[in-house]
């Protein structure tokens, strides 16, 4: 085959450090957008991007031009580096240094969407860690809980 052709959809987890309520309303949506806007320039079409006060959702499509590892300490580094030119209150904005990556069948992207969408709404049943724990036992990704968090 002379072609190399793919189609993986991503959905991206990851936290603030130590999940400080960091993500605030005032900068959350120009934050989202910023993360699109790396995921854009990687060529790793951004489909949903949102959140809450500790943490992030990324849905994208993953180029074939770039290692998940290397999306990901892109995404980290340069909206970490940029959060912290919006004012003194972000100054001390780091994010965890782990993440959750999980891949989508096609036929859910309207449901992840529509579930990063309506995180607020989310949030108000369920933590963070709760949410996060459920993914994990979802996909069947073994880990220990003793180093997730940290």
């Amino acid at each position: 085959m002379g072609q190399s052709l793919n189609k993986i959809y991503v959905h991206l987890v990851f936290s603030t450090k130590h999940r400080n309520p960091l993500i605030t309303n005032s900068i959350k949506e120009e934050l989202f957008s910023y993360i699109g806007g790396i995921c854009k320039n990687l060529e790793c079409s951004p489909i949903q991007v949102g959140g809450e006060k500790d943490h992030v959702h990324i849905l994208c499509l993953l180029s074939k031009k770039i290692a998940l590892m290397d999306l990901i300490e892109k995404i980290k580094s340069n909206s970490s580096k940029w959060i912290k030119t919006k004012g003194s209150e972000f100054e001390n904005f780091y994010w965890q240094s782990g993440y959750g990556a999980f891949s989508v069948n096609p036929s859910e992207i309207d449901v992840v969407t529509n579930y990063i969408e309506n995180q607020e709404d989310h949030h108000e049943n369920i933590t963070f860690k709760e949410e996060f724990l459920k993914f994990l036992k979802k996909y069947k990704i073994d880990y220990d809980e003793r180093y997730v968090w940290d």
